[in-house]
């Protein structure tokens, strides 16, 4: 199982409204998430707007890849696209940079 950490920026000033949102994640979208491979996913969200993703996936590519090609994702990227800086032009999904781990107690 791969363990990936991923560090997002959402706007400060949008942060209470990013924790909002995700109180209430559509059961579609969550269903879709299981079905392609994220695994104990999270998100940390730190009062200046750093978001920190964590989740476990036998291939973080392919999983992404798999979320990509679904309907709901698709929606769900337009909606939150708004909240993060620094994106290139890319949905946040796309932009996620995975952290290299260096160190793991298990």
């Amino acid at each position: 199982m791969q363990r990936v950490c991923f560090l997002l920026k959402v706007r400060a000033e949008m942060a209470e409204e990013y924790r909002e949102r995700h109180q209430h994640v559509w059961a579609d979208m969550r269903a879709a998430l299981s079905r392609t491979g994220w695994h104990n996913y999270s998100l940390f969200l730190r009062e200046d707007g750093l978001l920190v993703g964590y989740l476990e996936t036998p291939d973080f590519e392919r999983a992404r890849a798999a979320m990509e090609a679904t309907e709901v994702n698709a929606r769900w990227q337009r909606e939150m696209g708004h909240y993060f800086e620094e994106l290139d032009g890319q949905a946040p999904d796309a932009a996620m940079r995975p952290l290299t781990e260096v160190f793991h107690l298990a």
